[in-house]
């Protein structure tokens, strides 16, 4: 068989897990490639006690990985997007194939990055920087491109997702959950990018390049944390029928693309109502198929080395194919991407939750109503908390009908002003994906 040499940049929990499983399934791997592969050389800054290296070539500097002239596919598991960028188009100008699970690096320099390799003949391959080892950038990719894809919603990260879970199961309150996520390795010391939504939307451009034909862009894109989130929302939600998660969301409209990760309440009959701890999960719909659901293990050392040692099969199998007949990164030729109009926030219709503190008299509700219908806005649902004893105020949970968030917006800050109404409104926007 053809040998393939492959370079390992990074040996971390990802790093260690492909060492792992390549050199665990190394001869049924060989056999479904059609190819020897080999790892060739490692490129670490220290030793990983977990991956028995010592008859395998390795050096401290990554560099040297990424200008070996034996290295036939170079793996970049270092994360972050400035060494890392580097050392993926150091790789690519000398003559090597890549592969990554650097969400980051693809959604801020991807187009660059595919640029360079679609020049040199060479494949980047990134199965893994999305929703870990679910295979939902081939699935979307290959296996739906007779379809027009509508929209495409998930839960893309598995910190956020545990700690709703946990919120949502057991009553916890979101500083708690968020410790055990620290202690158990799910979030980092510093959970930032997880918690804010900033990863979720790293993930979430790179599925609407794929699905909408359109070049990866952050901009425009709307992102929100779960750091807001209060217990008693998510308690209420359940009360209502609804379940709270957060989704990245990219919708295809006549007006254009909706980008957008937000916490989103969703029936708890719902197929992504379901997923729960540190799992992930994307739906897709389009015109043929209908409705799909991908799930699985969002991250971990196995699962994402699962991914990553796929898209080194792919590309060994395609080394030697002529670059015409190999599949564009992004699903097309980057000279065919169009950049769309980014529908703004305000500008989304969607149904949403609200909750706000009024004061428990006659006639209250019904200007609230009234300011409701005169900003055109009709109401599906509304209930009134039990009052707390010695309480003059109640919680108030409105489920409003699909309507246009600015037009929300304008009826929140006129019910504010009223003097019945106390502190700020709380909303939350609900999906109804399955339908």
């Amino acid at each position: 068989m053809r040998a393939v040499q492959v370079g390992i940049c990074g040996l971390g929990t990802v790093g260690s897990g492909v060492f792992n499983v390549l050199t665990r399934n190394l001869s049924c791997i060989n056999n479904r490639s059609n190819c020897e592969i080999n790892i060739r050389q490692i490129g670490a800054r220290r030793d990983n006690p977990l991956c028995d290296t010592s008859n395998i070539d390795t050096t401290v500097d990554i560099f040297d990985v990424a200008k070996n002239p034996e290295i036939d596919i170079l793996v970049e598991l270092i994360g972050g997007t400035t060494v890392a960028y580097d050392l993926v188009m150091t790789a690519l100008k000398n003559n090597k194939h890549v592969v990554t699970a650097n969400k980051a690096l693809i959604a801020e320099h991807g187009m660059e990055i595919f640029a360079t390799a679609a020049s040199r003949g060479l494949v980047v391959a990134y199965e893994a920087a999305v929703a870990g080892g679910i295979p939902v950038i081939k699935a979307l990719r290959e296996g739906l491109s007779a379809n027009q894809v509508n929209w495409v919603a998930g839960i893309i990260n598995g910190t956020t997702n545990f700690i709703l879970s946990e919120m949502d199961n057991k009553g916890r309150d979101f500083n708690d959950v968020l410790a055990e996520a620290q202690e158990k390795g799910y979030a980092e010391a510093d959970p930032t990018f997880d918690v804010e939504g900033i990863d979720a939307a790293h993930k979430l451009v790179i599925l609407a390049s794929i699905a909408f034909k359109m070049p990866l862009t952050l901009d425009g894109l709307f992102t929100d944390g779960i750091t807001k989130l209060e217990p008693q929302d998510v308690a209420y939600a359940r009360d209502l029928g609804y379940v709270i998660k957060h989704l990245g969301i990219a919708r295809q409209t006549d007006q254009g693309v909706e980008l957008r990760v937000h916490p989103t309440l969703v029936p708890q009959k719902s197929m992504i109502a379901g997923v729960n701890d540190v799992s992930n999960a994307v739906m897709i719909n389009a015109d043929a198929v209908g409705t799909t659901l991908f799930y699985g293990p969002g991250a971990g050392a196995e699962p994402t080395a699962s991914s990553v040692i796929a898209d080194i099969v792919d590309v060994a199998r395609s080394i030697e194919s002529s670059p015409e007949s190999k599949v564009n990164a992004l699903g097309s030729p980057i000279s065919k991407l169009e950049q769309p109009t980014i529908i703004a926030i305000d500008e989304i219709e969607t149904s949403f939750y609200m909750r706000f503190s009024a004061l428990d008299k006659p006639g209250v509700l019904s200007d609230i109503t009234k300011i409701m219908a005169d900003s055109g806005i009709s109401i599906e649902a509304i209930v009134q908390k039990e009052q707390p004893a010695g309480e003059d105020y109640v919680n108030v949970i409105i489920i409003t009908n699909v309507t246009q968030e600015r037009l929300l917006n304008t009826a929140v800050e006129h019910i504010e002003n009223l003097e019945t109404v106390r502190d700020t409104i709380k909303f939350i926007r609900v999906e109804h994906l399955d339908q």
